[in-house]
């Protein structure tokens, strides 16, 4: 049954051995039905279907209701680059009744408007983020730390691209502002995305059967990058606004495409906003150079705020360091249950309450 996967071919949608061992370790009456075509990758993502490939045809499929809530009542959800297995029903649609395990989840935060905060997934299963940011107003090193440590949460290498270099004049500059702020290792290159130089700089992450994303706001040239490294116009581009060079959203879904050397690029819609998916934990590894410098200071707990001794607030610039204490607030706040949530809030209502009363009591 496995045997009859054609791995060359699959491997041009990104298949790789982890994907494979995924699919031997499904339960046996899953796999008693398996038929190699059954196998695909999902390329897009719309409200009620999906788009899929099996690398040789696309089709259009429906998720199986019980898997739908398999899925809701786990706080996951089939995303784009996600291996599925699908079948045919008598009316010859295409339902998927099994996701694989995604090697790794690239995912935020987000509220649902009932004062609750949800987990949105964006991609799966990618080898590179590459984090794409504009030399021009979109240049913003706070939003860079927030990528970063958005790949590095799921434990994806990070790229930084930052593109629009035939239009800044401080190019280097810049390149060299971003590469203080990023974990030591983290390759980044300034492009034109027009024209084979994106294709070029970025030739050690295209090799046949990796999988990159394109993260970046709005405006900052993830269309225009993507069709330069796939060779053709696959994604619509737009013009920025004049004043401020932000973005028009040209992209209004995450897609998949195939590269000409056997890569599969995901270009996403901008994410103006990223709330991030992890724990305080997590932040570590974007953060490095607090993490390092954390060990010299004088007391074990130290917060770096006021306490003295301080060696992360001596070694790491203010605007950097009040970034990192913001996301650690965001991460604590939103790795609290829910019962949690209620009792803070209880002992906030409680010291509210008993300070109430010490101002009317001295009032006597």
């Amino acid at each position: 049954m496995i045997d009859s996967l054609n791995y060359e071919r699959l491997r041009r949608i990104g298949l790789k051995p982890t994907v494979v061992q995924a699919l031997v370790t499904l339960p046996e009456a899953v796999l008693a039905n398996f038929e190699a075509s059954n196998l695909h990758r999902v390329t897009e993502v719309h409200r009620e279907t999906l788009t899929l490939h099996n690398s040789e045809t696309e089709s259009t499929a429906r998720l199986l209701p019980a898997l739908r809530v398999q899925l809701q009542e786990a706080e996951d959800a089939v995303a784009v680059g996600d291996w599925v297995l699908a079948r045919r029903d008598e009316h010859s649609a295409w339902w998927v009744h099994t996701r694989l395990p995604p090697d790794n989840q690239l995912a935020r935060r987000q509220h649902d408007g009932r004062d609750k905060i949800t987990r949105l997934v964006l991609v799966s299963n990618v080898d590179t983020a590459l984090l794409v940011m504009g030399l021009d107003h979109d240049f913003n090193l706070r939003r860079l730390e927030r990528f970063v440590a958005l790949a590095h949460g799921a434990q994806v290498q990070a790229v930084l691209v930052l593109t629009k270099k035939d239009l800044c004049p401080q190019a280097d500059d810049r390149l060299q502002q971003a590469l203080a702020v990023l974990p030591p290792g983290t390759p980044a290159v300034a492009v034109n995305a027009l024209g084979d130089e994106p294709a070029r700089e970025l030739a050690p992450w295209l090799q046949a059967g990796q999988t990159l994303v394109l993260l970046g706001s709005s405006g900052a040239g993830k269309s225009t990058l993507t069709n330069a490294l796939c060779g053709t116009a696959v994604a619509d581009t737009g013009a920025n606004r004049s004043g401020d060079s932000r973005g028009r959203h040209t992209t209004t879904s995450r897609t998949l495409h195939g590269t000409p050397g056997g890569a599969c690029v995901i270009d996403t819609p901008g994410l103006r906003t990223l709330r991030l998916d992890g724990d305080a934990d997590s932040l570590g590894a974007a953060f490095d150079d607090i993490t390092r410098l954390s060990l010299q200071c004088r007391f074990r707990d130290c917060q770096h705020e006021a306490e003295p001794g301080c060696a992360v607030r001596d070694g790491v610039g203010a605007d950097r360091l009040r970034n990192y204490h913001k996301l650690l607030r965001e991460a604590r706040r939103d790795s609290i249950t829910v019962l949690e949530r209620k009792a803070q809030l209880q002992t906030w209502k409680s010291r509210s309450r008993n300070a109430r009363m010490r101002i009317e009591a001295k009032r006597g």
